[in-house]
């Protein structure tokens, strides 16, 4: 028979003590959330103790809070013509995770890892935060699941998230020029760098971008044309007939 979730919470609370630092059931999912220094201890538990057995990792993934919560289009001001929405200062990509007024959550970059035990038929969500925002990083689980290693590398790739331990940590989807992480979210729109092909050298070059970055404005346009169309017909009525 199947574990209840609430059962498996309070289990893994009571299993892990004071290692986890959240243990959340909600919507149907149980969250746990560890600390890095005891991710490796944690990991191998849920893997290989009986009552746990979570031999899979089906996904892992980066994720950046910057901005988490936030609406960029979100205002109270109100005009009766032209643009009716404005770019609020909070926007991402215009303040740092330090300068934040009140941080969505403990630590700006984390990484949330998906597993499930075929034995016991649950599923767990686990998620750990990276200490340093300059240069994120966690230890590896390669060694645990040898499916994170693809994954961990692709969130190293969008995300700039180091993992320690890993075999090959090398970028995955972007190409081994590419300048910056494209799923951070303070990356640039337009990006950092442009390539083309130069016929004079013969191979393709890294130039930097030649487009100029800008926030695009939803415009609500106020004046309806049929309304418009309507009033020239009736300022013109008076001049047909005299």
């Amino acid at each position: 028979m199947t574990e209840t979730q609430p059962a498996l919470a309070e289990r893994l609370a009571t299993r892990f003590g004071d290692k986890l630092a959240r243990v959340q059931s909600a919507l149907g999912e149980i969250t746990i959330e560890v600390a890095a220094e005891h991710l490796l201890e944690v990991a191998r538990a849920l893997r290989d103790e009986r009552e746990l057995r979570f031999e899979q990792l089906i996904d892992l993934c980066g994720v950046d809070y910057l901005s988490f919560g936030q609406d960029e289009w979100e205002t109270t001001r109100v005009s009766n013509g032209g643009f009716s929405r404005g770019v609020e200062g909070e926007g991402a990509g215009r303040f740092a995770w330090s300068a934040a007024v009140t941080p969505p959550m403990p630590r700006r970059y984390a990484v949330v890892v998906h597993l499930l035990s075929l034995a016991n038929n649950q599923r767990l969500r686990l998620r750990v935060f990276a200490s340093d925002e300059a240069l994120p990083s966690v230890p590896s689980l390669v060694e645990t699941w040898i499916s994170a290693t693809w994954f961990e590398r692709e969130a190293f790739d969008l995300f700039g998230i180091l993992f320690d331990g890993h075999p090959d940590l090398r970028r995955l989807l972007t190409d081994y020029g590419f300048v910056g992480h494209p799923f951070r979210k303070d990356f640039p729109l337009v990006g950092n760098v442009e390539v083309r092909y130069d016929p004079e050298r013969g191979r393709v070059v890294y130039e930097p971008v030649s487009i100029e970055p800008r926030v695009g404005v939803p415009r609500v346009v106020r004046d309806d044309s049929r309304y418009l169309q309507g009033q020239a017909e009736e300022a013109a009525a008076p001049s047909k007939a005299g």
